[in-house]
């Protein structure tokens, strides 16, 4: 009995050191309140690991360099509950970057990184409150739609700031104040809307420019073959000029 315990012992160390060396340097699984936690908080990460435990439901990649989140970096995850993402250098999420996360996902912190403008599809059916705090934001439509599509945890709104505008009065201070005296989305559409007229008075001018110059070309063209006729005999000249007065017309 006590051999086959050792064994046993052996074997499940054996295991436990197998799958710990399939982990990246810095990253170890863990029970944290009865939940399994998997940290790679300050790993020096470039990129989400591959080989996390699915069935981990807390996954820390703080403090990481991770500049970028491909579709479907997180399918592999269905029990996820918490995900902290904060103070990488993510600049960019493609869309279905969290497919998968809907049903049980409720955290998700992407606060401290360098996003400046996100679709809100990219958030598309999740339920968890996202942190978006602390990022280089450009105040425009695109944030609005974003900041009304997701719910943001209490107290993390402040940290939405204008990090560029097209108002530069707005750079400085925090977006949910300047939305309350803004709607982004009108003045965008009403830009579209000149840019649309001044486009179509520029192809009615030119239109309008062709007509007349196709006229005056006309009356150019008739007044030099009616000189022409002029210096025909009398019987020709009648009936050639019966034919351009009809073609005039």
């Amino acid at each position: 009995s006590v051999t086959m315990w050792l064994l046993l012992q052996s074997l499940l160390l054996a295991s436990s050191l197998r799958l710990a060396a399939a982990f990246p340097k810095g990253c170890y699984p863990s029970e944290e309140e009865g939940l399994k936690t998997f940290r790679c908080s300050n790993a020096q990460l470039t990129e989400v690991p591959r080989d996390i435990p699915n069935d981990t439901n807390k996954l820390y990649l703080d403090s990481n360099r991770i500049p970028f989140l491909p579709r479907d970096a997180f399918r592999d995850l269905p029990l996820l509950l918490e995900l902290d993402l904060s103070q990488n250098s993510i600049a960019s999420i493609e869309s279905g970057a969290f497919r998968g996360l809907a049903e049980h996902l409720r955290s998700l912190d992407l606060s401290s990184n360098r996003l400046v403008s996100v679709s809100k599809d990219t958030f598309s059916n999740l339920k968890a409150k996202v942190n978006l705090s602390n990022n280089p934001w450009q105040c425009d439509c695109r944030l609005q739609e974003l900041v009304r599509a997701v719910d943001l945890p209490p107290g993390s709104s402040g940290g939405i700031i204008c990090h560029s505008s097209v108002q530069e009065e707005h750079v400085g201070k925090p977006f949910l104040q300047v939305m309350a005296d803004t709607d982004f989305c009108n003045v965008s559409k009403k830009t579209t809307d000149i840019a649309m007229l001044v486009t179509m008075f520029g192809w009615f001018a030119m239109v309008i420019s062709y007509l007349v110059y196709y006229v005056r070309q006309n009356q150019e063209d008739a007044r030099r073959h009616l000189e022409y006729l002029k210096s025909l005999p009398s019987k020709q000249r009648r009936s050639e000029e019966s034919s351009t007065i009809s073609t005039v017309v």
